[in-house]
C-alpha cells in the first residue's frame, strides 16, 4: 500500500518499487471524493495525468451508488486501486453504501496494490475524526461514526507545510489532532507512506 498527499509527485518514485514494473497491469483511479468538491478540479486531473506519465494506465470509476456485485464485476480484476482525494467524509461514506470498505480489504489480502492520495490516504485509517471539523459537512451525521477502512494504525494528515493548507492546519486541525492516543504521520506533498507485510515507512522523494 501506498498513501500519498498529491500522487502526481511521487507516483513515478513508487512505480520503482513495483517487482517486475507496471505495464500491462490494471488499474482503476476511483474519483469518488471529488464529487462534493464545489469549485475547480484541475488537480484531480493533475493526480491522473501523473500516474499515467508514471506508467500506470488508469480508467476513471466511481463506487457512488453501485452495488457489491458491481464492484466485483467492475474492479474484481484490477491489479492496482487508487483511490483519490476530495473529501474523506464523502468518500468513506459511499465506500460503506457501496461495500467498497469490504471489498478493498479483500482485494488487498490477494495482493492487490493500493494507493492514496489525500482523503484516499485519509480513509485507511483506523479512525478519521480528528479531521471532522475540516470537511465533514453534513456527511458525519449519515455516517454516524468515525471509523474508517482500519488499513493500518495510524492516520495520515496530508499536504502538511502547504501554503494552501497552513491556515486550516494551524487553526483547526492541530486543534482537533492534539490529543492522547493520536498516531498521525504529517505527510507533505513530496513524500509518501509505504507499508509492505504491516512495516511501513515515509519516503521523501527530494531525498533519494
Amino acid at each position: 500500500m501506498f498513501f500519498a498527499s498529491s500522487i502526481d509527485r511521487v507516483a513515478s518514485h513508487i512505480v520503482g518499487k513495483i517487482e517486475g514494473g507496471v505495464d500491462g497491469l490494471k488499474s482503476v483511479f476511483i474519483n469518488t471524493a471529488a464529487e462534493a468538491e464545489e469549485g475547480d478540479k484541475s488537480w484531480m486531473e493533475i493526480d491522473r495525468t501523473g500516474l499515467n506519465e508514471a506508467g500506470i494506465k488508469t480508467f476513471d470509476y466511481t463506487i457512488t451508488g453501485k452495488t457489491k456485485s458491481d464492484l466485483e464485476r467492475d474492479l474484481g480484476d484490477c491489479e492496482w486501486i487508487h483511490v483519490n482525494g476530495g473529501n474523506a467524509f464523502y468518500l468513506l461514506l459511499q465506500m460503506r453504501k457501496s461495500g467498497f470498505d469490504q471489498f478493498i480489504k479483500r482485494q488487498i489480502n490477494k495482493g492487490v496494490i493500493y494507493s492514496g492520495s489525500s482523503a484516499g490516504s485519509i480513509v485507511a485509517a483506523p479512525d478519521i475524526e480528528i479531521t471532522k471539523c475540516i470537511e465533514s459537512k453534513d456527511f458525519e451525521k449519515e455516517l454516524g461514526s468515525f471509523e474508517g477502512l482500519g488499513l493500518v494504525d495510524f492516520i495520515t494528515l496530508p499536504h502538511w507545510g502547504g501554503d494552501d493548507f497552513r491556515e486550516l492546519y494551524l487553526n483547526q486541525k492541530i486543534k482537533s489532532a492534539y490529543r492522547k492516543g493520536n498516531k498521525i504521520i504529517l505527510l507533505n506533498d513530496d513524500q509518501y507512506v509505504e507499508v509492505v507485510d504491516g512495516n511501513y515507512k515515509i519516503v521523501d522523494v527530494t531525498k533519494d
